[in-house]
């Protein structure tokens, strides 16, 4: 059997979503211009990707289901991991994501509060963590990690708002009291803050020219949500400027938002998300403040050594392959090629057995376990592989 799956996969459009970036990498016209924000590649009930199979169409969950030894590898009953190319073309929600512990709790607490999957103020979609990777696949702009508090402090200072004087003195009983006096700021001291980071921009950038990209931040999300405290966000998350092919890597509990651009993101096969603000969807700051890790932390950027870049997560590891390449994935993995054309070669058992299987940029395919001394990959091309990880 041909271990290589062609994947049909889900486009979720969300209204920060691109109307060009995806549609422009599956070489699809949008004649709509609707935004086309995430493609799902994986099992997730949610988002399930599809496979032609002995002349049906099934789910590539329906697939594993039949023997997930054969696909998996032995050891595996599911897959683990959650691939996706995400298109930012405005920034997502300030959010985080919980650990395994708390998304089992979280999950079991609202099912027994009888709160719908489907229903807007639930937290909880399923019972697991979601650590996760971004690479860039163009120049990406995002926020990540709360800064150290004597920088925090500095950047409040440079803003100069006598308003938040209270801000500032909780920082002294640490980033969580912190936040929580950011969440109830009054409307009247809200609309102050949005009216100096629009008015204000330029002579702050005359004066702080070294924080010139916050002062750009934070005014666009000023005009953007004028009433949300978050605005303030780039004085207290630091702000992470990628280029095509750098990586960061954040674990669960991490305050964090994409702003701009395109990428590959991988994570455990999860969809549970506590937003802090920059939205109009549900905010549950009590649970958010429950969940987050309040500590300093700048994620490390990050590159492929050689293929694989150096993440130790047990449900996904992320590599990138370029043109020629020997297969060298033992577990199953989901593969997307970003550039070019592969052919993916397999041989049989016998040696006159042979296979190919054709994917063009922005095509996806599934390859089965235990193939890595099976396959080859010839082509002019550029693809990257979600495959299981490590710890």
């Amino acid at each position: 059997m041909f271990p290589v799956f062609k994947l049909k996969n889900q486009i979720k459009n969300y209204a920060w979503g691109s109307p060009d970036w995806i549609p422009e990498l599956l070489g699809e016209e949008n004649p709509d211009k609707k935004p086309y924000a995430e493609l799902w590649m994986g099992v997730h009930r949610d988002g399930q990707s599809q496979i032609e199979y002995k002349g049906k169409t099934i789910s590539l969950a329906e697939l594993i289901e039949q023997d997930a030894e054969l696909y998996l590898g032995k050891g595996n009953t599911a897959l683990p991991f959650l691939f996706k190319v995400l298109a930012a073309d405005k920034p997502l929600s300030i959010q985080a994501h919980p650990n395994l512990e708390q998304a089992q709790a979280g999950f079991e607490r609202e099912n027994n509060d009888e709160i719908p999957l489907a229903a807007p103020n639930r937290n909880y979609k399923d019972s697991n963590h979601k650590p996760e990777i971004i690479c860039a696949l163009t120049s990406f702009k995002a926020m990540a990690g709360f800064r150290e508090i004597g920088e925090i402090r500095a950047l409040l200072d440079a803003f100069g708002m006598e308003d938040l004087a209270d801000l500032r003195a909780a920082l002294d009983l640490g980033l969580k009291e912190f936040l929580h006096i950011l969440f109830i700021l009054p409307s009247a001291i809200r609309q102050r803050i949005r009216d100096r980071a629009v008015t204000h921009k330029g002579r702050l950038n005359e004066r702080y020219s070294q924080y010139r990209d916050v002062w750009e931040t934070l005014a666009s999300f000023a005009e953007e949500y004028p009433s949300d405290p978050a605005v303030l966000s780039p004085l207290y998350l630091n702000l992470i400027f990628l280029e095509k092919g750098d990586a960061i890597f954040l674990p669960a509990g991490v305050l964090h938002a994409y702003l701009h651009g395109l990428g590959v993101e991988l994570m455990a096969n999860s969809d549970n998300v506590l937003r802090g603000g920059l939205t109009s969807k549900h905010i549950d700051r009590q649970e958010l403040l429950h969940i987050l890790t309040f500590s300093a932390f700048k994620p490390e950027i990050l590159h492929p050594n050689p293929s694989k870049y150096p993440v130790k997560c047990k449900e996904f590891s992320l590599s990138v392959m370029k043109y020629p390449s020997t297969w060298m994935e033992d577990g199953p993995a989901i593969v997307i090629v970003t550039c070019g054309k592969v052919v993916i070669v397999s041989l049989g058992e016998k040696d006159n057995e042979k296979s190919e299987e054709s994917l063009k940029q922005g095509e996806s395919a599934f390859i089965a376990a235990g193939n890595a001394e099976k396959l080859s990959l010839n082509g002019n091309f550029t693809l990257y592989i979600a495959g299981i990880g490590f710890m």
